[in-house]
């Protein structure tokens, strides 16, 4: 009751921010970005759109993978209307497509870019059960799965960035509160999902993608402590807001559903502001594997800090994807 409070007051926390708190009131803090090359999935829309749009102001280059292309487009239209000096490059990306994955980090590391930050933001949350190409669940493909390849397969640049700049790499993995609403076994859910139909349902979908957002961050934090990488990893809940996740749940009940909780939605630009806070904020030098929500460290579910659920989602997913790329981890 009393953290329900907080949030609705917009009281202070030890960062100094609240849920009342902007992207760009959390960034004027934050040096130059001049020299930082950010990657961004899911901008062209909501809270990435208004993440890149405030990277951007901050002199940051902006690389936006999107499955629309022509949307990433308008994305960079409307950034470089009002920030004319930013670069923004536009590639093709479908995250619940494994392919896909390999194809824009191979197309990625042949213009010979730096990477330094790389925020995991992109995200789906469908009415009806779908699988990808790759015979994937559709929500975990795309929430999880196609970002934890892509991390995997970009992990080696951030390191060598942050080796030959000696500014941190940073990666911010989006994840959401609905991941405390799944228990039980993961690995078997989806299993059980792929061979009976019946089982699915679809917020426990989205929430067993959003737990494994938040696993695959407790687990990448230790792998890179172990290598003494100069990259960390973090992950957020952005809040409640309404953005284009529900575009395939618009109608009267969704609509009566935002109204009821009209007082506990954020702006977008509030929605923004812990992903922008984790992935520039000075304070946060040296933070990892750690859980933020309104712009200050929280606490997740009791199994998304269980390590051994963490490790085993891992080889799991190295399964899954069958990686023939070699990675440092």
């Amino acid at each position: 009751m009393l953290e329900t409070v907080k949030y609705l007051i917009g009281a202070v926390g030890a960062s100094g921010f609240s849920s009342k708190s902007t992207a760009e009131q959390v960034t004027e803090a934050s040096p130059d970005l001049g020299s930082v090359t950010a990657i961004i999935t899911g901008a062209t829309s909501g809270i990435g759109a208004e993440t890149a749009r405030v990277l951007a102001k901050r002199g940051a280059r902006l690389v936006l993978p999107a499955r629309s292309v022509k949307a990433a487009e308008e994305t960079k239209s409307r950034i470089v209307t009002e920030f004319p000096d930013t670069e923004i490059l536009v590639m093709s990306l479908d995250l619940s497509s494994l392919n896909s994955v390999r194809s824009f980090v191979s197309h990625f590391e042949s213009l010979n870019l730096p990477l330094n930050l790389l925020i995991n933001n992109a995200g789906k949350f469908p009415n009806d059960y779908a699988n990808s190409e790759d015979g994937i669940e559709m929500t975990f493909a795309t929430n999880y799965l196609g970002h934890f390849l892509l991390t995997k397969l970009l992990i080696n640049k951030m390191i060598d960035t942050a080796k030959q700049t000696g500014y941190q790499g940073r990666i911010v993995n989006v994840s959401s509160s609905i991941h405390t609403w799944f228990s039980g076994d993961g690995i078997r859910y989806l299993e059980q999902i792929n061979t009976k139909r019946s089982y699915y349902d679809p917020t426990r979908a989205y929430a067993l993608s959003k737990l494994a957002n938040v696993l695959h961050t407790v687990e990448l934090a230790h792998r890179l402590k172990k290598m003494e990488a100069n990259v960390t990893v973090n992950c957020v809940h952005p809040g409640v807001v309404r953005t284009r996740l529900t575009r395939e749940r618009e109608g009267f009940l969704t609509d009566l559903v935002f109204f009821l909780a009209s007082k506990l939605l954020k702006s977008i630009p509030q929605a923004a502001a812990t992903t922008c806070y984790v992935a520039t904020h000075p304070r946060l030098l040296g933070v990892s594997g750690k859980y933020f929500a309104d712009c200050n460290e929280t606490s997740t579910s009791k199994l998304a800090t269980n390590m051994n659920e963490a490790a085993r989602l891992w080889i799991v997913s190295e399964a899954m994807t069958a990686n023939r790329f070699k990675t440092s981890l």
